[in-house]
């Protein structure tokens, strides 16, 4: 005998019947359905139902009642024949051939939404071209979560499907559709919203896509995110665990590596919240005011410098190449130390240890010992110069207000930047119109 608390996730054996029945949990969003009180919560279930009917046997005849509800003109009674239809309808959702075991071989599918006080989710396959569900799930949102943006309620109902469905979805690929577009550039790190960025972090560990489909072919996942009568126990109350699952997840290594970036503690804050342990109350307090100064986009770190420019985080072998680059590559030229560290800078990149690196550097390499030192004079012009011919370049401004004479408040005055020639006008107002009218006049 098989106890149920170790049988598997898609089916369970039960004790009575001595055979295979159908894991509840996966049906109690369904099975726990109350009847529909209105027009809409009626057409809401009929459209979860009617995305499965090539599976129902006889759907049209079954729901017949409910839909008459539909029809105008009709009010609103829902009799014992619209109940024995629902009730069939539920009963005919949570079993065969709708509900599949899973098949470990085919990717898995997400189908998300949101509404203003739920959340809803449906895992299934997809089987001959035709979605097939493994499991239903939909949750009330708490008060915080209730007050949260579109967009933010949207990627909740993705966190918390990817949390109720870990088991399937780890080690997977699938793909999630949702009907809100813009969590597909949420993923690509287009948003910069601390809340968002750890969400996107959090999924971090599965692999999938995300597909944007319209509202109309979302309909299951659409249904259990607007189900009535929430508050009820009807829903999910578990609470959708927004933190790591390891607060060593995206750690870059561990500290006291040899081949531990220096820039290691601020990558593990800013990835993982990760806060190295044992600190002195004076090290965490340089910690802190320097961490402020680095940001992390995965999968590099960056430094926002003293002269406000962002340059990225670099150690090891990689800084040593770039150095060497900026030195004596094809554009390197073989400079001072100092010289060679701003060439570093002006490329994008930053060590702590830049300048003392490129002294080293410079004092090894045998063709800077060997010519000496480049003088100014040897240097190609940094700054490229452009020809101007005469009347080519025009500087144009208003001079004004001043006291009004004959109407004219304003001098428009041009100088030529070559040849320094003037040209001036009077003018009663300083708009665009004055000036087209005196451009035309002056290059006619």
């Amino acid at each position: 005998m098989v106890k149920e608390d170790i049988c598997p996730l898609d089916n369970k054996i039960s004790q009575k019947l001595k055979g295979i029945e159908v894991d509840k949990a996966k049906v109690d969003v369904i099975a726990k359905l109350p009847h529909p009180t209105t027009v809409k919560g009626v057409r809401s279930f009929l459209g979860h139902a009617g995305f499965y009917r090539r599976f129902i046997k006889d759907f049209s005849k079954i729901s017949r009642p409910m839909t008459h509800l539909l029809e105008k003109n009709t009010p609103f009674i829902f009799s014992n024949e619209c109940i024995q239809a629902f009730e069939t309808l539920k009963k005919k959702l949570t079993e065969a051939p709708i509900l599949i075991a899973p098949d470990w071989d085919l990717p898995f599918e997400l189908m998300c939404d949101a509404s203003d006080f739920a959340i809803g989710a449906v895992l299934g396959q997809r089987h001959e071209k035709h979605f097939r569900p493994i499991h239903y799930a939909s949750k009330t949102m708490n008060e915080a979560e209730s007050h949260y943006t579109t967009t933010e309620k949207e990627m909740l109902a993705v966190v918390y499907a990817f949390e109720k469905f870990r088991s399937y979805l780890i080690l997977n690929k699938s793909i999630v559709y949702t009907d809100h577009s813009a969590l597909k550039y949420l993923f690509a790190k287009k948003d910069s919203k601390a809340r968002l960025l750890r969400w996107v972090l959090l999924l971090q560990e599965f692999t999938f896509k995300v597909i944007d489909t319209k509202g109309a072919e979302n309909l299951a996942a659409d249904h259990l995110s607007r189900l009535e009568n929430p508050y009820e126990n009807v829903l999910d109350p578990k609470e959708v665990n927004e933190k790591f699952p390891l607060e060593t997840l995206n750690m870059v290594t561990f500290r006291g590596d040899s081949s531990t970036p220096w820039f290691a503690d601020y990558a593990n804050y800013h990835a993982g919240n990760f806060i190295v342990k044992g600190m002195s109350s004076q090290q965490k307090n340089k910690f802190f005011k320097d961490v402020k100064h680095y940001f992390w986009d995965d999968p590099y770190l960056f430094k926002i410098c003293a002269d406000q420019m962002i340059r990225r985080c670099v150690a090891g072998q990689e800084a040593l190449d770039i150095l060497e680059a900026c030195h004596s590559g094809p554009t390197g030229g073989h400079y001072g130390a100092n010289y060679t560290a701003k060439k570093v800078f002006d490329s994008g990149f930053y060590w702590p240890t830049i300048y003392k690196d490129a002294h080293d550097l410079v004092t090894r390499c045998d063709t800077c010992q060997r010519q000496g030192k480049i003088s100014q004079r040897d240097e190609m012009p940094q700054n490229s110069i452009q020809v101007y011919e005469i009347f080519d370049v025009w500087g144009i401004d208003f001079m004004g207000p001043f006291p009004s004479s004959r109407g004219n408040k304003y001098m428009l005055v041009a100088v030529d930047y070559l040849s320094k020639w003037v040209e001036a006008k009077e003018l009663p107002t300083n708009d665009a119109r004055v000036i087209c009218k005196f451009l035309k006049s002056l290059f006619a």
